[in-house]
């Protein structure tokens, strides 16, 4: 886990000057990785006391933009933010709970997959969100389940 004089270099390598809402930002993205905007309001404000959400809101876009933290949104979700960055790995989602954990990619290229036809972009990124059930709801609900509902909402059998 980085210490808060690691995050003090990684915001000034970026250009951005240290503050304490930046630094407790950045502490919470490391030590919450996933999390939406809410919960890491609820864990800067444990360490820093008041803060408003807009003040969360303009660190995390800052952040984002500098590159030291990553905004995931997947189908259906709120925003996520990560400080795994720069590596191009995705992401598993459980339909159930809302799980997410971080996936390395198959391959070792960036990007892991090839567009069949990239329409003149210079692609720097491909980001694949797999969707399933986590091991405690799969447990809980059944996979074969899960599966044959899903099979009903699509049409298909």
């Amino acid at each position: 886990m980085p210490t808060s004089s690691d995050h003090e270099s990684a915001l000034r390598g970026v250009a951005l000057r240290v503050t304490r809402p930046r630094l407790a930002v950045l502490a919470a993205v490391h030590a919450h990785p996933h999390a939406d905007t809410d919960a890491l309001i609820r864990v800067v404000r444990e360490d820093l006391g008041e803060v408003s959400h807009q003040a969360v809101y303009d660190v995390l876009r800052a952040l984002t933009v500098a590159g030291l933290v990553r905004r995931i949104e997947p189908s259906g979700s709120v925003a996520r933010y990560e400080s795994r960055v720069g590596d191009n790995h995705h992401h598993v989602v459980c339909r159930s709970c809302g799980a997410i954990a971080d996936v390395d990619c198959a391959v070792d290229e960036t990007p892991c997959l090839t567009a069949s036809n990239d329409h003149g972009f210079v692609i720097d990124e491909a980001e694949v969100i797999y969707w399933g059930l986590c091991p405690e709801c799969a447990a809980q609900h059944g996979p074969e389940t899960f599966r044959t509902s899903r099979k009903t909402e699509r049409g298909t059998t």
